[in-house]
């Protein structure tokens, strides 16, 4: 897994991090549970790698496994645990 943006400079709710060699749709259809999206905010629905991250110098391959996770005033400490273990079981699951 690979953080996209700045390490400390970035809106403190949300992550946008690439999973190398997996397709992000493929990955998020293996966690119903988790409400997250693909790519960028402004590239949403689209098999093409974002421009966005590809002008942060996001490889194309890596781009195209970006998911973005936001969080609300609601989320828990567990829930963010809960779902980094259901994120990291899906993508054990699909590279085998």
């Amino acid at each position: 897994m690979r953080l996209n943006g700045h390490p400390t400079r970035r809106l403190p709710n949300t992550l946008n991090v690439s999973f190398e060699d997996l397709d992000s749709d493929r990955l998020l259809a293996e966690v119903p549970e988790i409400a997250a999206s693909t790519g960028a905010a402004c590239h949403a629905h689209s098999r093409e790698p974002s421009a966005v991250l590809t002008a942060m110098g996001v490889p194309p391959r890596l781009a195209l496994g970006a998911v973005r996770f936001s969080l609300g005033r609601g989320n828990t400490a567990e829930q963010i645990q809960q779902a980094i273990g259901l994120v990291a079981s899906a993508a054990k699951r699909l590279r085998g």
